[in-house]
């Protein structure tokens, strides 16, 4: 498992009974978390004190309580990269960031200044720009592409608070697989793309997304935007069901037999300070040429 664990205002305290227990720069959250299967006792004095909780309802969805006035939304730096985001607690238990996508943004950083070229990454489904400001802030140009408006302008304010707005970066509201069909019809081509997709939606006409049944066809699509010298290809997936191996099989039986290269894949997770161990946040696979 690769671990970001470089944060220092960023800590998962403790998990239990489907719930984490965190800090985000001094703010502490308890939010829900269906793989916290275990039902550990929860000894951590802040369990019962968190400043926010956000609670599941039975008929679905769910809310925040506050054990006290929080600000509306609040700073978070990544201090190795000199990155700094908003939060902001959502009526969805989300915050406006994933912290333990850092130990991707860490790894393409590393690689995009290693290439000693112009790099050129496509963002899809970037929502709030964690992995556009850290491929903009390592030198690369970058299209960053959400469909929905109010994340890029999150993502926008992300990219003020890390004094990038000088960078060269494509700030785009559009169906991501629409988009990509449309850069290649143009000629447009990028040498890295990275991929967050979600494992379920909506599209505005009411087309049905399902992760395990689109993916396929999406990496296909995107392998025709890809340039003639790649640098990498990055999947992150939520899906339980989808493993690393499986996202790593299917980056190499698109991509392999066009560019060669080789792929990782593995589970990415955040430690957690009560039980010394790890908290599995998801799968990344990777193809790199």
């Amino acid at each position: 498992m690769r671990v970001a664990n470089q944060w220092k205002q960023y800590r998962i305290l403790d998990t239990s009974e489907q719930e984490k227990l965190e800090t985000w720069n001094g703010i502490s959250l308890v939010r829900p978390d269906p793989q916290v299967i275990w039902k550990t006792p929860k000894k951590h004095p802040l369990w019962h004190r968190a400043d926010g909780h956000y609670s599941r309802s039975s008929s679905g969805g769910g809310s925040w309580s506050f054990a006290k006035k929080l600000p509306v939304s609040w700073k978070m730096p990544y201090e190795p990269l000199g990155l700094t985001f908003k939060i902001q607690p959502t009526g969805f238990k989300h915050t406006g960031l994933f912290p333990e996508q850092a130990v991707n943004w860490d790894w393409m950083t590393q690689h995009i200044q290693g290439a000693k070229r112009p790099i050129s990454v496509l963002n899809l489904f970037a929502y709030t720009g964690g992995a556009t400001l850290a491929c903009a802030a390592a030198g690369a140009t970058v299209c960053h592409v959400d469909a929905s408006k109010g994340m890029v302008q999150w993502a926008r304010e992300n990219a003020a608070l890390s004094c990038l707005t000088d960078k060269p970066v494509r700030w785009i509201v559009d169906d991501c697989e629409k988009f990509v069909a449309r850069e290649i019809r143009r000629g447009r081509r990028y040498d890295a793309v990275i991929m967050d997709p979600p494992s379920y939606g909506r599209g505005p006409g009411g087309e049905v997304w399902k992760l395990e049944e689109n993916i396929y066809d999406l990496v296909q699509l995107c392998a025709g935007v890809l340039s003639n010298m790649p640098l990498f290809f990055l999947l992150n997936s939520y899906t339980t069901g989808l493993s690393p191996a499986v996202m790593g099989y299917l980056l190499g039986s698109v991509l392999k037999p066009k560019f060669g290269g080789n792929v990782t894949a593995d589970e990415i997770g955040l430690p957690v300070e009560q039980s010394g161990m790890v908290l599995p946040c998801g799968s990344t696979a990777i193809w790199q040429k």
